[in-house]
């Protein structure tokens, strides 16, 4: 187990390159001597293209990722969107123009949604089916394994007084996708892949290593082989790079795309997204205003919220996914409800002339966005890896899994570029917005979200098959042992 453990690590560092980005751009954005190379400041045209560059670079190359993926394999299409990101690297420690750093924002982002794509089916399809649920959710969780060291490495450069303080960071941004480049040549291919390929004897072989302790006849690599046999095509239209139909032709398909286009705003405007911009403004309020305390606020902030997401993916196999999402989201609209009314109470955007704010007020305000960002890490951060890649089916997971990844573009481009605008003229009152946004999630999930639980992901596709998939997928799951040491498995009726 510990080599399928070490294969699952170097899947889960796609997951930290993304989170170093994340987190690394707004320390550098902020470092006198890049502002004053490339002659721009905090914020602006030029630096809304720099940042935008890296979102088109990632919403362009969701549409090649796919292919990549397909073609040359799971662990290849790590290994090829690494190798990009390297490339974007070097583009931009070297730059000597804003519009050379800009390409290289570009190519960046062009490698990540790749990475986003390889990365989280490779765990899925390698993952023992007994610990699906926990180690897919556990990939997005790296995030912060990778943003919060971003954090430290910005803080700690910007005291360089020269342009390496903030080249560093982006050189450094090459350690975790070299790791993934040098550890894809020691990882195996899928079996998934390999029996979509025809290529039985190699899946099997993986399959007995990774899952079945070197039994080949070991029940759960017999039961798993006999599912893929059953479920995957050899001709199907994952070895069709242009063709996208299998995405939207049919009833189970489109149930299929809505669970994912569905995670993937969820995930990005449940109010998570606003948690940035008015966590400064109360910090302000209670007379937090130096920006050494305010980080510190913000990385105890994203360490707790590491424990939670982790903690959450091992529940996301105890609980269940639907009951994580609805529980989870039925608190936000209670979350968000308390800080509305704390904002509009004790918030100095509320109260802009007055010189006897509530202390203790404006500090529960910021209590409850913390317990917000908690349970958004413990119930959505371990899903949205997890879920889009279960309610796929093998022929579209890497396709899908593109359609993600520009969905979640699409959503975080409004996050950046649109919140701060509509908090500005809206106040407190744009909160409002989250709480009918999450109430409506509510509803949504309930009726159309399908749990997966307990299942592999060829027998998730029994579930899509279905007339309703969801009330199918909350049927009791049975699982049976023959005499012969195979599985079998099925749905009780009703």
């Amino acid at each position: 187990m510990f080599k399928l453990y070490f294969v699952l690590l170097v899947a889960f560092l796609n997951s930290c390159i993304n989170g170093y980005d994340g987190s690394v751009m707004s320390g550098i954005n902020a470092m006198t001597f890049y502002q004053k190379y490339f002659n721009i400041d905090k914020v602006g045209q030029h630096t809304g293209i720099v940042f935008s560059s890296y979102t088109i670079g990632n919403i362009v190359g969701s549409f090649f990722c796919g292919p990549f993926t397909d073609w040359w394999g799971r662990r290849w299409g790590m290994f090829i969107g690494a190798s990009i990101i390297i490339l974007g690297t070097c583009v931009q420690a070297l730059s000597t123009s804003l519009e050379m750093f800009i390409g290289g924002r570009f190519v960046l982002g062009f490698g990540v949604a790749t990475c986003a794509t390889a990365g989280p089916s490779y765990v899925a399809e390698m993952a023992h089916p007994a610990w699906r649920g926990t180690l897919t959710g556990l990939y997005n969780t790296f995030w912060f394994v990778g943003g919060i060291p971003a954090t430290w490495v910005a803080f700690g450069a910007e005291g360089i007084q020269s342009d390496l303080s903030w080249r560093l960071p982006v050189w450094l941004q090459a350690i975790a996708s070299g790791l993934v480049l040098l550890g894809c040549l020691f990882c195996p291919e899928t079996p998934r892949w390999l029996v979509s390929h025809d290529r039985h004897e190699e899946a099997i072989r993986v399959m007995a290593q990774y899952h079945g302790e070197g039994d080949r006849n070991s029940p759960i690599v017999l039961l798993t082989y006999r599912e893929m046999i059953e479920e995957i095509g050899t001709n199907g239209s994952d070895k069709r790079w242009w063709d996208y139909k299998d995405l939207f032709n049919t009833k189970q398909a489109w149930w299929r795309l809505i669970c994912v286009i569905g995670m993937a705003f969820f995930g990005q405007w449940s109010g998570n997204g606003a948690v940035s911009y008015c966590m400064p403004i109360l910090f302000e309020t209670i007379g937090v205003t130096a920006p050494k305390d305010q980080f510190c606020y913000n990385t105890i902030l994203n360490v707790i919220s590491f424990i939670m997401a982790t903690i959450g993916a091992r529940f996301t196999d105890r609980l269940g996914r639907r009951p994580v999402l609805l529980i989870g989201t039925s608190l936000f609209v209670l979350w968000w409800s308390i800080i509305v009314t704390l904002t509009a109470l004790y918030g100095y955007e509320a109260n802009p002339t007055s010189t006897n704010i509530s202390l203790p007020g404006a500090r529960a305000a910021i209590a409850f966005i913390y317990v917000f960002s908690i349970t958004y890490s413990f119930a959505f951060t371990p899903l949205q890896a997890l879920y889009p890649v279960e309610c796929l089916a093998y022929e579209t997971r890497a396709k899908g899994m593109g359609m993600y990844n520009l969905f979640v573009n699409i959503a975080a481009f409004f996050n950046t570029y649109a919140i701060p605008v509509v908090i500005e003229r809206l106040k407190w009152r744009f909160y409002f917005i989250y709480i009918v946004w999450d109430a409506f999630e509510v509803v949504f999930i309930y009726f159309f979200f399908i749990e997966t639980k307990g299942r592999t992901l060829e027998e998730i596709n029994e579930i899509f098959e279905a007339p309703y998939p969801k009330k199918k997928s909350v049927q009791k799951h049975i699982v049976v042992v023959t005499e012969h040491g195979i599985l079998d498995k099925g749905l009780e009726d009703c």
